[in-house]
């Protein structure tokens, strides 16, 4: 469990783009039953062993849920990571027009982190860019990139997720940024999954050099469970368990990932993601899984044609 974070990102906001969600969800997702939701699964996740949790200024309540839950609960072991750069703007609306606005500003970076201040205080150790890509204005944005080398000077680790076909070259310019000597960036969370895996060798070279990896979007947005290629499903049957607990166990498989983020919507999908942590793939079966892989381009353009919902 020490390699699995829970990510809030279907659970912070009533819409997003995983498949899965309907039918797991509360009926109703107001507010309130949509904090009650992360609540159940973020104790589920907690008994289970899990000690780290992922949000994001535009998981729209995310933050928020996460503070309430961590203060009825009196948890002080709960490892916290969080993203800027997305502002959520829906509204809490499932019919709104635009879920999410990205900037990468000194502006952004600076409004959204007195936001996560002072909803989770200091208890956040790692704060990231999202979604930072090979033509971010962060990389000539000399004001913004020493006001994060200043955050982690003050010891808050400092890191950046990655998605688009190009991720290899994002991370390879973004762990190569500098301020007086000191690397700006120690830690990356990129998309990596059965069905996207061309930023491997750049995550793996980020691993041997010291960096920590995490990774995002393990079931694809919940293509590999909903629409499960026949090669996920024979691995799964032949283990007695479902296509997400061998989608994950495919990710923990890499040694080069230090952390799996999942993103369960409702505590069966936690139980039945969290199967991973006790599946061994052979060999064999992992080869067998590597032929899933599609073109990069072709992955991220029907990624962007899911429909938030």
């Amino acid at each position: 469990m020490n390699r699995v974070a829970l990510g809030l990102a279907a659970l912070g906001r009533p819409a997003y783009i995983n498949l899965g969600r309907d039918g797991a969800l509360p009926p109703t997702r107001d507010v309130a039953s949509m904090r009650a939701a992360t609540f159940e699964v973020l104790d589920d996740a907690y008994a289970a062993g899990v000690r780290h949790v992922d949000v994001a200024r535009s998981y729209g309540r995310s933050e928020e849920f996460l503070a309430g839950w961590l203060a009825e609960r009196g948890h002080t072991d709960v490892e916290i990571s969080s993203k800027w750069g997305y502002a959520y703007v829906g509204e809490w609306r499932l019919d709104a027009e635009v879920h999410e606005v990205k900037e990468h500003s000194a502006a952004r970076f600076a409004a959204q982190w007195a936001e996560t201040l002072a909803l989770l205080g200091e208890r956040v150790g790692l704060y990231q860019v999202h979604s930072l890509t090979v033509d971010s204005p962060l990389f000539t944005d000399e004001p913004l990139v020493e006001a994060l080398a200043e955050l982690a000077a003050n010891g808050v680790a400092v890191g950046f997720s990655t998605s688009g076909p190009a991720q290899a070259d994002a991370i390879e310019r973004a762990f190569a940024l500098e301020v007086a000597g000191q690397p700006v960036f120690s830690a990356v969370q990129s998309t990596w999954n059965l069905l996207e895996r061309s930023a491997g060798h750049a995550l793996e070279a980020a691993h041997a050099a010291g960096k920590r990896v995490l990774v995002k979007e393990t079931l694809a947005n919940g293509r590999l469970v909903v629409e499960a290629p026949a090669a996920v499903l024979d691995v799964a049957a032949a283990h007695g368990t479902g296509p997400d607990a061998v989608a994950v166990a495919a990710v923990l498989a890499q040694d080069w990932v230090d952390t799996a983020v999942i993103g369960p919507a409702s505590p069966a999908q936690l139980a039945a993601n969290l199967r991973a942590t006790t599946l061994s793939l052979s060999a064999e079966e992992q080869d067998a899984l590597a032929d899933l892989a599609e073109n990069p381009p072709e992955y991220w353009r029907h990624r962007s044609s899911l429909k938030w919902d």
